[in-house]
């Protein structure tokens, strides 16, 4: 992809219309659903002020449904004689729009002109094409992805004080993305939800109440239970997931996310002092990524004492084996189910695990080798 602007930072400091004004055409570039839709309503707000002008000067096309290009091109060419506003034609998912049009759109992101505004929403716009570095040069290159290392829960905390005016704390951000990942979609809509409820500060257990549906908060809720030792409870919870229609690989992964903080943290304590071990349990559930509120470090610090340092170190090898079940002999059926239930007894605090490799190295408990035999 050429040169381009975030639509994170956008959506935080909008265009100017001068800015806009200035450009040969604008490409949003991405695969967000939500970023791409929110830039197009920001372009519109910004070409648009008026709704009254929206009808004339606003046209969306889709890029699978266009027969003649030209039909787009006349649309953003015709320009009212009496009138402020920008005449716009977009044309959503345009990738295979651009493949037919793709001459016609490198002379038109070549110059400006008196002419209106064309507006590609693509998947893809490699940067060796004429087509991206016209764009780049003379128009507007908008990136509608998160990239990896994006601090989501800062951005996150800055966009619902600009759009809601009210203070959302690192805790409340941190469970909303650990809660829903990186879908902004889902993740801004909850906080929609907190805002209008009132209150200038979302607290972090408000979230419980929105983030997910009732089948994603009860697998949360069984691998709470499952970590604090309730094995009998995360089992009937489990058998509730699965006669609902879960997917036993999908609650693994989703439950694996609770157990493997817990893990990170068994294994930060078991560091040399001289070699970053945290100070206290709660440093080390921070650095593990358990969110930073009273009630979730006070939840994790019981089951990770309930659990030990050995079976919490021995988590991931569990999980291991259990994916590999499920994605091998206990891929469906009572099976499945089994190996589900298995590794919810396994972390009661009356199992003790079998030393594996990697899980206990300590070195006075490694198995000695046999004795050479002459």
């Amino acid at each position: 992809m050429p040169s381009a602007t975030s639509a994170l930072d956008l959506l935080l400091e909008p265009l100017t219309a001068d800015t806009l004004s200035a450009a040969s055409m604008v490409a949003i570039v991405g695969d967000d659903p939500f970023l791409s839709g929110e830039m197009i309503g920001s372009l519109r707000e910004i070409l648009c002020p008026d709704e009254a002008d929206r009808s004339w000067a606003w046209r969306e096309f889709a890029g699978d449904a266009i027969d003649d290009p030209r039909d787009v091109f006349d649309e953003a060419a015709t320009v009212a004689m009496f009138a402020t506003a920008t005449r716009t034609a977009v044309v959503r998912a345009a990738d295979p729009f651009v493949t037919k049009a793709r001459a016609t759109l490198e002379q038109l992101a070549a110059s400006r002109g008196s002419r209106g505004l064309v507006v590609l929403e693509v998947k893809s716009l490699p940067g060796n094409t004429r087509l991206a570095k016209a764009i780049a040069k003379h128009g507007l290159v908008i990136e509608a992805t998160v990239p990896p290392r994006t601090n989501l829960t800062a951005w996150l905390r800055r966009w619902t004080k600009a759009t809601h005016d009210c203070q959302l704390p690192v805790a409340t951000a941190e469970r909303l993305v650990e809660r829903l990942g990186n879908d902004l979609g889902q993740i801004t809509q909850a906080v929609r939800r907190l805002a209008a409820a009132g209150g200038s500060t979302i607290p972090p257990e408000a979230v419980d109440d929105v983030a997910g549906g009732p089948r994603e908060q009860s697998a949360w809720q069984m691998a709470d239970a499952a970590s604090a030792g309730r094995a009998a409870e995360a089992v009937a919870m489990l058998a509730d997931l699965l006669e609902s229609g879960e997917n036993p690989i999908g609650l693994t992964a989703q439950t694996a996310a609770v157990f493997k903080r817990l893990s990170t943290a068994a294994r930060l304590l078991a560091l040399p002092r001289d070699a970053g071990r945290p100070k206290s349990l709660e440093d080390a559930l921070r650095l593990a990524g358990v969110a930073a509120w009273p009630k979730a470090l006070e939840a994790a610090r019981e089951a990770l004492i309930r659990l030990g340092p050995e079976r919490a170190r021995a988590l991931p090898f569990w999980l291991l084996q259990t994916d590999r079940s499920l994605k091998g002999d206990a891929s469906r059926g009572l099976r499945s189910r089994l190996a589900l239930e298995r590794l919810i007894c396994k972390m009661d605090a009356q199992y003790m695990p079998p030393r594996q490799a990697g899980v206990d190295a300590r070195p006075s408990q490694r198995p000695r080798r046999p004795a050479h035999r002459s």
